[in-house]
């Protein structure tokens, strides 16, 4: 797995495999590119700073092995 962060742009990449890229889904602030299978190859998470903080947040009060959402 490799993991860019686009600072200037506040994107967090993460690529999944080097599988090609059929097409994408965007998903509230993420957008999901999949393979011709429908498997996930890269996700970008947009406004990767703002997600980072919630998801920070969220575990610092979860219990341990509890599952987490937001």
């Amino acid at each position: 797995m490799k993991v860019r962060y686009d600072r200037e742009d506040d994107i967090l990449t993460l690529e999944l495999s080097g599988e090609k890229i059929d097409h994408a889904e965007e998903v509230e602030d993420m957008i999901v590119h999949f393979s011709a299978e429908d498997q996930p190859v890269l996700l970008e998470i947009l406004d990767a700073s703002d997600f980072l903080a919630r998801l920070t947040k969220i575990t610092a009060t979860a219990g341990a092995g509890e599952a987490v959402s937001f």
